[in-house]
């Protein structure tokens, strides 16, 4: 049974930063793309983040998330993070991971499509 579980998540003020991680457990997934997607409140759809492919060498960005967002994985504690800089209030939503063996599933941004886990997800809140 694999298991993703987000942390890191927390109330902060605008311009500030968080460190968000991923963590799994189960089965090691250092041959998985890994991802970052979110859901703002009174959203009914999940939004792409950021993604990137087994070996960290690439990554994808959502164009909100270029200039102040960076995702990284370290294998060895099977885990990936998001940093998060200059968070704006427009960041408030739950932050969920979720792992593929294919990393052109996350090409589309769809949250629909079919990856293979997900996370539970972390609350993140900006205040102004």
């Amino acid at each position: 049974q694999v298991q993703l579980v987000e942390s890191g998540g927390g109330v902060v003020q605008v311009g500030g930063s968080l460190r968000l991680s991923c963590v799994a457990s189960g089965r090691t997934l250092d041959r998985y793309a890994m991802g970052w997607f979110r859901q703002a409140p009174g959203k009914e759809r999940r939004e792409f983040v950021a993604a990137i492919n087994w070996s960290g060498g690439s990554t994808y960005y959502a164009e909100f998330a270029k200039s102040r967002f960076t995702i990284s994985r370290d294998n060895s504690k099977n885990a990936m993070y998001l940093q998060m800089n200059n968070l704006e209030p427009e960041d408030t939503a739950v932050y969920y991971c979720n792992a593929d063996t294919d990393p052109s599933t996350y090409y589309s941004g769809n949250p629909a499509s079919p990856y293979d886990y997900w996370g539970q997800g972390t609350q993140v809140t900006v205040t102004s």
